[in-house]
């Protein structure tokens, strides 16, 4: 393209969740396919982009920063090209553009395929604004804007598929498959689908044809994600459809896992859960996002859940899927919550006994249903609500753990402790990638990240356990 000389380097930040890392390699396979090189260091950088979350308050707030700190090396280094791309600029675009002329490109949840655009027309000396509805070019050197043209193709919903360049950054043998973009449900404290639209699933075919790929590539887990996995399909197959979908991928002739990630309960149903619990390339993980127990709470959330459906939902995948490892998300302080309908929660909690538990704040974002309640919560209030929650999960990890001592598991070796050498570390099916702990083997020599090995645990701890190679 006019303005990228192919001696370039590009340096690029991703943060937030395992979705946006797909798009940010989506992103670098686009750039590699047209000559640019990329580096680690950002102070070789001719281009400097930033993925960025939107999603709470810490998210934007870690966002700004690491914009204004990869700004630094416009002075410093090479940087000719500074670009904010994801939710941020998706969901403030105006104030970005008022409030940090660092920036010299915008581009959106739906703009990825055209990063190289942005990137032609900022080393021109211009900044963009690539969002969806329309674009816009600024001529830095004079005070006026020109529109360029409106763009049909540019929206929060586009999702790549199969022969989209992509440069894993995951290790070798592990990678994200995501399945569907956006999200139809409107939970009243969720920002995504104002960011990202509405849902918009891939075929099944190109799903496998992509899956295809990364087990012949050596890939050993596969993670399927999207904002709710179990309502993909229903889109373009006017019902859910994930089961099929997983039907076909494990039809595919290798030695693989297949993870489900952000598995919604509304459509968590009988044939899924025999499903997983009978197809042996399944791992029998469950990620089960629930955000409260109490019901007056779930339904301000606008959530379709009750605390029994709940139980009901658990006790199922229990009973039908043995030695499951469950995994959810909890808010508290949700405008209104009382203590009363806190105590629920940490009954609920006690009680259920989950294997892996993320507890959040409630993020008061403008533009959703909860931001305009009545009765938010103190902020002290919540801090207390949510370290009380994570004490008591943290005992209830460290019993789960020291009750799967003397048991064996398949282990996929992660990485060796550089300085015990005789030390790695890995997974099992129960832990996913970034998020749980980890099984350190100690004793093992041979293994290197990529291989599963058998292993016996010795030693439970509150999130990681010790292990021998056997």
């Amino acid at each position: 393209m006019d303005g990228v000389k192919t001696d370039m380097k590009a340096g690029f930040v991703s943060l937030g969740c395992a979705k946006n890392l797909v798009d940010t390699e989506v992103m670098l396979g686009i750039m590699q396919s047209h000559g640019i090189k990329l580096t680690a260091d950002p102070a070789e950088a001719d281009i400097l982009i930033v993925n960025t979350c939107a999603f709470i308050t810490s998210a934007k707030e870690e966002s700004i920063t690491t914009i204004l700190n990869l700004a630094d090396y416009k002075d410093s280094g090479r940087c000719r090209s500074l670009i904010i791309a994801g939710c941020l600029g998706q969901r403030y675009r105006q104030e970005l553009l008022d409030e940090m002329p660092e920036a010299d490109a915008i581009i959106g949840t739906g703009a990825w395929n055209r990063i190289m655009e942005a990137i032609e027309q900022t080393l021109k000396g211009r900044r963009v604004v690539i969002i969806g509805d329309k674009d816009i070019i600024y001529d830095r050197k004079t005070p006026q804007a020109s529109e360029m043209k409106s763009y049909t193709n540019c929206d929060s919903g586009l999702i790549y598929n199969s022969n989209t360049p992509r440069i894993r950054t995951t290790p070798n043998y592990t990678a994200y498959v995501k399945i569907a973009e956006g999200c139809d449900n409107r939970c009243a404290f969720c920002v995504i689908p104002l960011i990202r639209g509405r849902q918009i699933s891939r075929p099944i075919e190109d799903i496998c044809a992509e899956v295809t790929t990364l087990v012949s590539q050596g890939v050993k887990e596969i993670n399927l994600i999207a904002q709710d996995t179990t309502n993909y399909g229903h889109d373009i197959y006017k019902t859910p459809s994930l089961v099929n979908l997983i039907k076909n991928l494990v039809k595919i002739d290798c030695d693989f896992w297949i993870r489900i990630l952000y598995c919604y309960p509304r459509y968590f149903n009988d044939e899924l859960i025999e499903l997983i619990a009978n197809e042996p390339k399944i791992c029998k993980y469950v990620d089960l996002p629930l955000q409260h127990a109490h019901n007056d709470v779930l339904k301000r959330m606008h959530r379709p859940d009750t605390r029994e459906s709940i139980e009901a939902l658990l006790s199922k995948i229990r009973e039908r899927i043995p030695g499951v490892a469950i995994r959810s998300t909890f808010i508290v302080g949700f405008p209104g919550e009382t203590e009363e309908e806190f105590q629920t929660l940490k009954e609920f909690l006690q009680q259920q006994r989950l294997d892996h538990v993320g507890i959040f704040t409630f993020s008061r974002e403008e533009d959703t249903a909860a931001y305009d309640l009545p009765d938010q919560i103190d902020e002290d209030i919540m801090q207390e609500r949510y370290h009380e929650l994570m004490s008591i999960q943290s005992l209830i990890s460290q019993q789960i753990n020291e009750s799967l001592e003397g048991k064996t598991f398949n282990v996929l070796v992660e990485n060796r402790d550089e300085e015990v050498q005789n030390i790695v570390a890995g997974r099992s099916y129960r832990e996913a990638p970034e998020i749980d702990g980890q099984i350190y083997i100690e004793g093992d020599r041979q293994s290197k990240p990529g291989d599963i090995v058998k292993v016996k645990i010795l030693t439970g701890f509150v999130y990681d356990l010790a292990a021998i190679k056997i």
